[in-house]
């Protein structure tokens, strides 16, 4: 076992790997106790995410060495999902930015805020926390990040600090993001899932609007609902236009319909009306699963620019899988629809050919009343990642994916379940 001081925010996403030299997993987070019969904060363990994006707990006594940049385990590795326990707290999620006292001999006591925390070993497989990095001032991580004012840094004991137990209010999660920067949204949801509401709310509410919409996408509803409500309401609304507007809708289906109205009166009008057309539709009908922004463009454009926008970044492979070809106006629920082009097709085509010149015309698009039950029917007889949406008089209203439907066929908490196993 190494020696070493280490210090936390520097452990999160480092390779653990078991004896034989086989990756397990990356370092999330470190579990503390804190105890009025010790003086130094336990280690319990680490939260190590293993493949599957399951997050499961490894007791400190099973880590063998933690040192050049990786841990070694034992190689015995409960694969139960962690959940913290009251007693418990994460350090990157619970600790950093959090305000304490200290106190230093011969000077007067000063508030600091928490920007990381060390671990030494005391005995062979037992580790304690000794140090707290600290800056100097109350919100300190806020107001650098914001303004790029940088207080007196100090690395001091963990016996002359106070409060390193006590949940700030309003606590900042500066620090808690910059550990998980590497994180991308759906895992980045994981985490927040796993906090306590206040700390969930905090750190929701430290995220950009665009980043905030692409993680909330990700939660289970009740974490949807207790988010957005928190948020001041320009923000909420903001947020909401970030979101895609079948999640969008969603969401703010879940809410009584006062709170649903007071949100969309707060968007801009071209941002609300595809919400309030999803809306008009049941939840399990193909109006209510489909996404209302699909590519849609003209019989005259070539392949080469259906391509272009196929590749765009911001474009979900489901919806990249299709371009609808619709006379203009180019977008729903304006233009009549003639077709869709599958980007297999693209892909075999000259790229100056017009996509009217090969239009699959012999598909039938679905009606916005289709049940669920036709739509999935539908996507799996024809082998489809997705299936156009029109109304009676023929314009394109939107885009059915198989994402959309995953999500109503799935059970209500699948995100919560996902990373459940089964005891063998």
């Amino acid at each position: 076992m190494s020696l070493r001081r280490v210090f936390v925010a520097r452990l999160a996403g480092i390779a653990v790997f078991d004896p034989l030299g086989d990756q397990v997993g990356r370092v999330r987070d470190v579990v503390v106790s804190f105890s009025a019969t010790r003086r130094k904060p336990r280690v319990l363990g680490l939260v190590v995410e293993v493949p599957g994006r399951r997050r499961v707990f490894v007791p400190i006594t099973r880590v063998t060495s933690i040192d050049g940049g990786q841990v070694i385990t034992t190689g015995l590795v409960n694969m139960r999902r962690f959940e913290q326990r009251p007693t418990e707290s994460l350090v990157l999620a619970d600790l950093l930015d959090r305000e304490v006292t200290v106190r230093q001999r011969g000077e007067e006591d000063f508030v600091a805020t928490v920007e990381d925390v060390a671990i030494e070993q005391d005995r062979p497989r037992e580790w304690s926390v000794t140090k707290v990095f600290v800056r100097r001032g109350q919100g300190a991580s806020t107001l650098r990040r914001l303004t790029g004012r940088r207080g007196e840094t100090l690395l001091v004991d963990v016996l002359d600090t106070t409060g390193l137990a006590t949940r700030t209010e309003g606590q900042s999660a500066a620090r808690l993001l910059e550990a998980y920067d590497d994180l991308k949204p759906a895992d980045l949801a994981e985490v927040i899932h796993d906090l306590t509401p206040g700390r969930r709310v905090e750190v929701a509410s430290a995220l950009d609007d665009e980043k905030l919409a692409d993680v909330i996408e990700e939660l289970p509803a009740d974490d949807q609902i207790e988010i957005l409500t928190h948020l001041e309401t320009e923000r909420a609304a903001d947020v909401l236009e970030f979101m895609e507007p079948d999640d969008a809708a969603d969401l703010l289906s879940e809410l009584p319909e006062a709170t649903q109205e007071h949100y969309l009166q707060h968007m801009e009008p071209d941002e609300a009306a595809p919400l309030r057309r999803l809306m008009a539709y049941d939840d399990n009908t193909a109006g209510g699963l489909m996404t209302p922004e699909p590519i849609v463009l003209g019989p005259e454009a070539t392949i080469a620019e259906a391509l272009a926008w196929v590749r765009r970044e911001e474009v979900s492979p489901a919806l990249a899988s299709l371009v609808c070809v619709c006379r203009p106006p180019l977008e729903t629920p304006t233009g009549r629809y003639l077709g869709i082009v599958h980007i297999q097709r693209l892909l075999r085509e000259p790229p100056h050919s017009a996509l009217g010149s090969i239009l699959d015309k012999e598909l039938e698009p679905l009606q916005p009343t289709d049940s669920l039950g036709s739509v999935t029917r539908m996507l799996a007889n024809y082998n489809l990642t997705g299936a156009p949406v029109v109304d009676e008089e023929g314009h394109l209203l939107g885009v059915v994916t198989v994402d959309d439907v995953l999500d109503h066929i799935l059970p209500e908490d699948w995100r919560e379940e996902r990373h459940e196993v089964t005891d063998e």
